[in-house]
């Protein structure tokens, strides 16, 4: 690829640099849940969509279309701000379980979490669960799922789990509108935390690990120019500061919009 002139290059820098770092300065003040904490914490739940529906339509993390398919589909959720964590809870799992005898099943429902519910229900300080139609009626005992919905609002318990996608591997998804200059990308498909802690990267020929910046949800990006691929990524978790690297999954010939899968995943 032909570099660009000054003044487009002189625009590629600083507009990715701030959308590289805006987000990326926040944090979030609430009680993060261990996923060796056994016990279960009160919360609040809710549901949208349709009735027994997948939920939401892409959402704040960035999954885009992969929250309408297995192994997504209709285990979506948002979550309030003191679990979205500025986008840094993208990706945790979750068991929910209502608590009223006469209509809950005992059985939880396990969600992974793709988007933010801000305001409302979802206030700052509250701890609460926007569910698919779907994963709330899951929550009822048999053939009463129309009725746990008509009740809107309902209490519930909740505890971290870990994250469990069969048959898949780790897999980054190069974002439209990267460049050699700006490489921007979503991971997928993360077992066990199921959240992403911070990102590194290492370009061709290189031995050093270059740490990634947090956009927004589970997207991650590097300024530099010009970027030589392939490139390995390393992985380290939020809750437990596991690591993983990924040799060389992004090849040289990589493109926007593209996904590469690469050989391993959490335990």
């Amino acid at each position: 690829m032909a570099a660009p002139s000054s003044s487009s290059s002189s625009f590629l820098l600083f507009f990715p640099l701030f959308i590289c770092s805006s987000f990326y300065l926040f944090s979030d003040s609430g009680e993060a849940v261990s996923l060796s904490d056994p016990q279960w914490h009160p919360a609040t739940a809710t549901w949208y969509g349709s009735p027994d529906g997948d939920g939401s339509d892409g959402g704040a993390c960035g999954y885009g279309s992969l929250v309408d398919v297995r192994p997504f589909r209709s285990r979506v959720g948002a979550v309030s701000p003191i679990l979205f964590k500025d986008g840094e809870g993208c990706g945790a799992c979750y068991k929910v379980r209502c608590l009223d005898p006469a209509i809950c099943s005992r059985r939880a429902v396990t969600v992974i979490i793709t988007d933010e519910c801000p305001g409302g229900y979802c206030a700052f300080g509250r701890t609460h669960f926007d569910l698919s139609g779907a994963a709330f009626s899951r929550m009822a005992v048999s053939g009463s799922g129309g009725r746990l919905r008509d009740r809107g609002e309902i209490s519930v318990v909740y505890r971290r789990t870990k994250c469990k996608y069969r048959g898949k591997n780790i897999a980054f998804h190069v974002n439209e509108g990267s460049t050699d200059y700006w490489l921007s990308l979503l991971v997928e498909f993360e077992d066990g935390d199921g959240d992403i802690g911070s990102m590194h990267i290492k370009q061709a020929n290189s031995v050093q690990w270059v740490e990634m910046k947090h956009i927004w949800g589970a997207n991650w990006c590097i300024i530099g120019g010009p970027l030589k691929g392939p490139f390995s990524v390393k992985l380290t978790t939020l809750a437990t500061q596991k690591s993983l690297s990924a040799r060389e999954v992004i090849p040289k010939n990589w493109a926007p919009k593209a996904t590469y899968t690469s050989r391993l995943n959490f335990s």
